[in-house]
């Protein structure tokens, strides 16, 4: 039976993700800070903010698995820079390079970024500078180096996933192993109102332009692809699933006339 494991896969596009894999066939492990109130095949609490809870947990996980979607994350909030950071980059980062002895040969790695990471490429130097952070003890001084709040945190901790996942994939490949990453625009989750509150009347834009926000299963779906052999010939690339919300804002940039 394909095992695959889920990070935060109690609520949102974890739990489409979980319903999707289950229909397939799959045996779920869900990893969360909140057991889920749905069937799941296993349970492994997991506060992916504390390296006590990610050692706890990968010590109580019995592998092999043939895929790992790390999904869980949290929103810009006023003030949680830190905590961004500590969970959506180092979290993910920390929990991923423990789990590799237990993915099988031709295993599969997904991790969820954002549209908020987009900007990746202009931002290269200072998502370089964060790849250089070696633990969460160190986040606090990076935050007022960079001067970040919980909004460019966030955009950051996701440019960092995307650039991750690249420069991971030949060391994957050498583990015989596949790395991609997933952006999503908005999305119709619990969390969706503190993205508003945090990116504004451009996320309102971006949803007015493509019809409505996208709804987690549609995002679920690219995930659950990622993670089953179908799409074993995909490596270390990023799939933005927004509705078009990055095709329109490409467009007001350029001009053909």
């Amino acid at each position: 039976m394909y095992k695959v494991a889920i990070t935060g896969g109690t609520s949102g596009i974890g739990r489409e993700t979980v319903r999707i894999l289950k229909k397939r066939g799959c045996h779920i492990t869900v990893f969360d800070i909140a057991e889920p109130e749905f069937e799941v095949d296993d349970f492994i609490y997991l506060d992916i903010a504390s390296d006590a809870s990610i050692d706890a947990a990968l010590s109580k996980s019995s592998g092999p698995f043939d895929a790992l979607c790390n999904i869980a994350g949290v929103p810009p909030r006023d003030g949680n820079q830190e905590k961004v950071l500590a969970i959506n980059w180092i979290g993910l980062k920390l929990f991923t390079n423990g789990f590799l002895d237990k993915l099988n040969e031709g295993g599969a790695i997904v991790n969820m970024a954002s549209r908020a990471g987009a900007m990746w490429r202009e931002n290269l130097e200072q998502v370089e500078r964060l790849l250089r952070v070696e633990g969460r003890n160190q986040l606090a001084d990076f935050c007022h180096q960079e001067s970040l709040d919980s909004v460019r945190a966030y955009a950051l901790s996701k440019e960092a996933v995307v650039v991750w996942t690249m420069m991971e994939c030949e060391r994957m490949l050498n583990r015989g192993l596949r790395i991609n990453s997933i952006s999503p625009g908005a999305i119709e989750t619990s969390i969706k109102q503190d993205f508003l509150n945090a990116f504004g009347d451009g996320m309102v834009k971006n949803i007015e332009r493509v019809g409505r926000a996208g709804l987690p299963s549609e995002v679920a779906e690219v995930t659950a692809f990622l993670a089953l052999p179908a799409s074993n010939w995909l490596k270390g690339i990023d799939i933005t699933v927004d509705g078009g919300m990055s095709a329109c804002g490409f467009a007001d940039s350029r001009s053909f006339a």
